[in-house]
Parts: structure tokens; C-alpha cells; sequence
């Protein structure tokens, strides 16, 4: 009586593609399964970072109806267009960015804000940082010159070291930061190892006092707030007409 070889180049073949063939198949069905809870869950997370930036804080169980509540307006300005957009909160802004530079008109989210009487502008930002891409969201006072709050993540910078950007002891320093020099002009913020503030008390010298043993990434905020504003300032001056 013969037995079947299980050891044989073929069968190992065969029994190799089959595998490949089911476990692909379950994958793609998960993913797809899953897919509208990714994107809702994407969508939920940019509405809670956005609430972050001016101090409101909510999670996946009331981030759309608290979203509502605050943000007023959603803009989104192309060049000298300037249009009102219900989903601007989902527009990726490291693809537009990327867009930019291969000529295309970059899409800038603006989100218009009310909380506590005041108008607040809210826009998002993104940069490098020591080990991949840091990003956040800036939310300016109606005199468009100031700090209201910021949030800001990270995708793998060191724990304890650059992934510190996320935590209150170096977000609540931006509060109320001057964005603009003596003269008048756009200075925004420099993130600083030698500033004499380390209270934080002067909020005109236009500096952050930085995290210890993260220059790199804290020159990342920096460079990453200044740029991102700067994007929006021509809007800004309309505004002040």
C-alpha cells in the first residue's frame, strides 16, 4: 500500500500558493471589512486634534457633536479663492504640500472657531522632525498677531525626548506668544535653548524655551509653525481690511 509524500518540491509548492492565495484573500476582506471604521476613525481624530488646539477636550464618543458646537466655519483657500467647505477638516495636508511642490495650487483648511465669546482661527500644520514627520494645529486670536493654544503629535520621535511636544508642559507655553516683531512685521516663534524665559513670562520675545536633549526636533516646531503660517498670512490681511 502506497502513502502519499508530503516532503516532495511540488507538494511544498502547491501547499505554499494555497496559503498565500487564503491568507491574501482573508487580509483583503478584513481590510475591506474595516475600511469604513478606519475612515470614520481618521475623520473622528482630525475633529479631536482641532478641538485640541483651543482647549476643548472630547473623545470618539463626542468629537463630532462637540466639533459642531465649536467650529463655526470650515474655509478653504486656493491662492486668492477663498470657499466655505464642510469636510476641509479631511483634506490631507502632507499630499497638498507635496502638490505644492510640483507647481499645484496647495488647499489651505482654515477652521473659524467661537468659544468663550471669541473668534479663533484654527489651521493646520506640518514639518520634520529628528526622525520622521511631526505635525499639529495652531489656533490664532481674533487680533490675528497672537497664541491662543496648539497641538501638536508625532509619528516616531524619542520617547521622553522629542515625543515630548505632545505634553501641556511645552504646548502651554505658546499661549499667548507674539507672532510679529517691534516693527510690525511676521517674526512667528523660534524654539530656544538659550532663552532667559524659562517661566515663559514674556510672551513678545517671540521665543519657546526648548525641551531639553530635543534641538532637532524642537527646531522642527519652529520651522514648521513659521512655515505653516506663513502660508496663511495673505488671508489674514484681508481679514484686517
Amino acid at each position: 500500500m502506497s502513502t502519499k509524500r508530503t516532503d516532495s518540491n511540488s507538494y511544498t509548492i502547491i501547499f505554499s500558493v494555497i496559503m498565500v492565495v487564503v491568507v491574501g484573500s482573508l487580509l483583503a476582506f478584513f481590510a475591506n471589512f474595516t475600511k469604513d471604521l478606519r475612515v470614520k476613525n481618521d475623520q473622528v481624530k482630525a475633529q479631536i486634534d482641532i478641538l485640541s488646539a483651543i482647549g476643548v477636550e472630547s473623545d470618539r464618543s463626542n468629537a463630532t457633536e462637540m466639533f459642531t458646537q465649536y467650529i463655526k466655519q470650515q474655509k478653504v483657500i486656493a491662492g486668492t479663492e477663498v470657499s466655505d467647505d464642510e469636510k476641509a477638516y479631511l483634506i490631507d495636508v502632507k499630499k497638498e504640500m507635496d502638490g505644492a511642490k510640483k507647481g499645484n495650487v496647495q488647499r489651505l483648511p482654515l477652521f473659524v472657531a467661537e468659544k468663550d465669546g471669541k473668534t479663533l482661527y484654527i489651521l493646520p500644520v506640518r514639518g520634520n522632525g529628528l526622525w520622521d514627520a511631526i505635525w499639529g494645529y495652531i489656533a490664532i486670536n481674533d487680533d490675528l498677531k497672537t497664541i491662543n493654544g496648539v497641538y501638536f503629535d508625532h509619528k516616531a520621535e524619542t520617547p521622553g525626548l522629542g515625543a515630548n511636544i505632545t505634553e501641556s508642559f511645552f504646548t502651554d507655553d505658546f499661549k499667548g506668544e507674539y507672532l510679529y516683531d517691534a516693527s510690525g512685521n511676521f517674526k512667528g516663534i523660534e524654539i530656544s535653548k538659550s532663552n532667559g524665559d524659562p517661566n515663559n513670562e514674556d510672551k513678545t520675545d517671540n521665543q519657546v524655551d526648548a525641551i531639553s536633549g530635543a534641538t532637532i526636533t524642537g527646531n522642527g516646531v519652529g520651522a514648521m509653525i513659521n512655515s505653516g503660517i506663513r502660508a496663511y498670512l495673505p488671508y489674514f490681511e484681508t481679514l484686517k481690511k
